[in-house]
């Protein structure tokens, strides 16, 4: 059971979200937050696996309470959902350290399905917004990829790096290499090393600054 703290200002979205997540019996909503500066408390009260933070609230929206959250190494990771397709907001949610977005008007499965990736280390970028949103992103942080860093790399690597910038899960890139899946924990730990990224998200934005993987505007 995945434990999940949901933070949104608006009482009958939160409702909605946990109608959603009661579809499947792998989520538990332990908590609930109405707005950003009430997160970092409740996950020192609750201690959940993921956080599904809404990105615009009144007092302190999520890129901010992202940001304090992801102060501590220790923190879960955080989701941002979000009813706006703001790509200016959801690359700083990237850049304060959220695990990845989803726009909340996706098919509740869709929903869930994000949740569950990024509750088990994976990033989640919604892909109706990916290409925009990391062109956003590169414009207002100084870009991470370079032809010397991908140097770094072994063409095992280099292979790795490029699933993980399609979205494909640990599972899904031993299936495609025939490896094990420590082995590819072992090559995604190396490939973080060496690039200097702290997490998947930043992994997938460095190769598509890299020219790995070509996003779809």
């Amino acid at each position: 059971m995945i434990r999940v703290l949901l933070v949104d200002d608006q009482e009958l979205v939160r409702a909605g979200l946990r109608r959603i997540m009661q579809t499947t019996d792998e989520l538990d909503v332990i908590a609930e937050c109405a707005d950003g500066d009430e997160v970092v408390g409740a996950v020192r009260e609750h201690r959940p696996d993921v956080v599904v933070m809404d990105i615009r609230m009144k007092r302190v929206d999520g890129v901010e309470a992202t940001k304090r959250l992801r102060s501590d190494e220790a923190s879960p990771p955080v989701l941002v959902l979000t009813t706006f397709d703001d790509d200016e907001l959801l690359s700083a949610a990237l850049r304060a350290g959220a695990a990845g977005f989803q726009l909340k008007d996706a098919p509740g499965e869709e929903i869930v399905r994000a949740i569950k990736t990024v509750a088990e280390g994976e990033a989640w970028l919604d892909p109706g917004v990916t290409g925009r949103v990391l062109a956003t992103y590169r414009s207002a942080a100084p870009t991470q990829a370079s032809t010397r860093a991908l140097d770094q790399l072994t063409p095992r690597e280099v292979e790795v790096l490029k699933l993980i910038g399609r979205g494909s899960s640990n599972n899904e890139i031993a299936s495609e290499l025939y490896i094990s899946d420590v082995t590819v924990k072992s090559h995604v730990g190396h490939i973080f090393m060496k690039l200097g990224v702290r997490d998947r998200a930043a992994a997938i934005v460095f190769a598509f600054d890299s020219g790995l993987v070509t996003p779809s505007v």
